[in-house]
């Protein structure tokens, strides 16, 4: 019993942290990462379409990214999804081709990033402390319907803390890194 309730917080820590990795790869650094746009939304054929899937996107030097549609019909759509978004990004359309230069972050944008990604951490350890609850929530439960002893409630509570102090550790070292990333950037 014990074990399953463990098994299920590991795993949606698991996705938690797998969740955080994936928001923070689409926050800009100064490099230049195809993760930065291939989430944006396009407009394709009246639906909502991820331009992952309408074009090729490249890193051809370390501060531009490239992007080839499949179908060139695109290029004007998926100029105006990039000049709406929040990316700050100038497109260079060339016909063949949209080119994003990715300029030198400034300071003020550096702390500006620093701070998303501070709520995204912060947001992340919330989810795991939710986890948390509702591991321990399941440990009482089926303590009051004599499954486990008292004994075992303790242990599986201590168990799933220390779990959750593991994984909020792991997030705190995914928020550093992109930190560090951002500021040398």
């Amino acid at each position: 019993m014990i074990k399953d309730i463990m098994a299920d917080a590991r795993e949606r820590m698991e996705k938690t942290i797998d969740a955080l990795q994936a928001d923070l790869r689409a926050i800009r650094t100064g490099r230049a990462s195809p993760a930065l746009v291939e989430k944006l939304t396009v407009e394709y054929y009246g639906s909502p379409t991820p331009l992952i899937q309408l074009a090729g996107i490249t890193v051809p030097e370390p501060r531009m990214l490239m992007i080839r549609p499949w179908d060139r019909n695109t290029l004007g759509i998926i100029e105006k999804a990039i000049l709406k978004s929040d990316l700050g990004l100038t497109p260079n359309n060339d016909g063949q081709a949209i080119r994003l230069i990715l300029p030198q972050l400034t300071e003020e944008r550096r702390r500006d990033l620093n701070k998303q990604v501070a709520r995204r951490v912060e947001e992340a350890r919330v989810s795991a402390r939710n986890i948390r609850r509702d591991a321990i929530d399941m440990l009482r439960d089926a303590e009051k319907e004599k499954m486990i002893d008292e004994d075992d409630l303790h242990k599986g509570q201590e168990q799933i803390q220390e779990l959750t102090d593991k994984y909020i550790k792991q997030i705190d070292e995914v928020g550093k890194a992109k930190e560090a990333e951002i500021l040398e950037g």
